[in-house]
């Protein structure tokens, strides 16, 4: 005799309670592979990031504008090969709820430092040679329709139109990329910075420059490089703070706090409060098999075997929730990708972030089943018939 034909009987006996076991256990493991993939996705971030590349800002914040021959003056420091001006431009599609990252850079330097960068439709050469040409990712050509040779209208919201704040700024799609590494995300607009300059000063006001990005040389130290430019402006007029990419992504993702500590406390605690629930559902199997388990003792069945039916109904419950959670979170992987890009890059859920999810779904039905399965050891035939200790 099978005594596994029991398990989803007994699972069936309370039905209701099953189901709330399942959908408790499915919502756990779905937010432990989304809040797992978050933290993977921020260290990837940095860990993918090139270590000939460095990031100059100002040293009073991200935020604060440098003079625009600042690069000019980078450029003649030992050991830097290219220099490319990065500005946040703010502005929006259409309506203020299509919001996206654009930039403003100088063309032929960024696709030169920035191989991963890699063009499926167009050409890099068309985007360079263009003034108003721009480069697009993936992600938001295919959101908004657009391809190569559509004029896109972006509104600026920070850098208004000089010509009017109703004018949208128009560029011209001449190659759309998709990501070539995880620090990159397919979600972003460039465009011309001369183009961006050129139209902001005609009121004869110059606009200021948010980053400046440089490619060092394979034969040059970074470090070196880093301490001769923030030497170079020291004393101003603005002071400068040079980090490597890995460093700057890292600082940038820190302005939203400790999110690794909380995502991460997050998920332990959920984890914790499904496990003590687990264990409940099968104790209170357990009181209510309690005769079940009499008559299998009074047949002869030995305690192991007794104890595997109350074991196999607790990793029955876990695999089936844990596998119902791996599922949504796969299948709402697409829709954090796009509510993430901006501020998180390259998000996906790693192979390993589903294997941890599986073990943790089998060690909390294996830590939720052993525990009744021992209870019934100390069970006497008689004391379980008649269904008290």
């Amino acid at each position: 005799m099978s005594l596994l034909r029991l398990v989803p009987r007994q699972l069936l006996r309370h039905s209701l309670r099953t189901l709330l076991t399942i959908g408790s256990l499915a919502v756990a493991i779905f937010l432990l592979c989304i809040l797992r993939s978050l933290v993977t996705t921020l260290e990837a971030t940095a860990t993918t990031a090139r270590n000939d590349r460095l990031w100059v800002q100002s040293a009073v914040s991200l935020f604060v504008g440098m003079p625009t021959w600042y690069p000019d003056r980078i450029a003649q420091v030992d050991g830097v090969q290219n220099v490319a001006r990065w500005q946040w431009f703010g502005g929006y599609y259409q309506d203020p709820s299509n919001f996206f990252a654009q930039f403003a850079v100088d063309p032929q330097e960024v696709v030169e430092m920035y191989p991963e960068l890699l063009v499926v439709e167009g050409s890099a050469e068309a985007f360079v040679a263009g003034r108003n040409c721009c480069m697009v990712g993936r992600g938001i050509a295919d959101d908004y329709g657009w391809k190569v040779g559509d004029v896109v209208p972006i509104t600026g919201a920070l850098f208004p139109h000089p010509d009017g704040a109703d004018k949208a700024w128009e560029f011209e799609v001449a190659a759309i990329y998709e990501p070539g590494a995880r620090n990159f995300d397919d979600r972003t607009l460039f465009f011309h910075w001369k183009l961006f300059e050129e139209t902001l000063t005609k009121p004869g006001e110059s606009p200021g420059v948010g980053a400046i990005v440089v490619r060092v040389k394979d034969d040059a130290d970074p470090s070196t490089v880093m301490g001769a430019v923030d030497e170079l402006f020291m004393d101003g007029p603005q002071r400068v703070q040079t980090t490597t990419e890995s460093e700057f992504q890292a600082q940038f993702v820190s302005m939203f706090g400790n999110i690794p500590f909380f995502v991460s406390a997050i998920g332990g605690g959920v984890l914790a409060a499904v496990l003590l629930a687990c264990i409940n559902t099968m104790l209170m199997a357990v009181r209510e098999q309690r005769r079940e388990v009499g008559v299998l003792k009074a047949l002869g069945f030995r305690d192991s075997r007794v104890g595997s039916v109350l074991l196999f109904q607790s990793l029955f419950l876990t695999l089936v929730g844990g596998g119902l959670g791996m599922f949504l979170a796969k299948a709402i992987e697409p829709g954090v990708i796009g509510a993430t890009s901006a501020i998180m890059p390259g998000f996906r859920i790693e192979t390993e972030t589903f294997w941890l999810a599986f073990l943790v779904t089998v060690l909390a039905g294996l830590v939720a089943g052993i525990l009744p399965a021992l209870a019934t050891r100390n069970l006497t035939v008689i004391a379980a018939l008649r269904g008290r200790d």
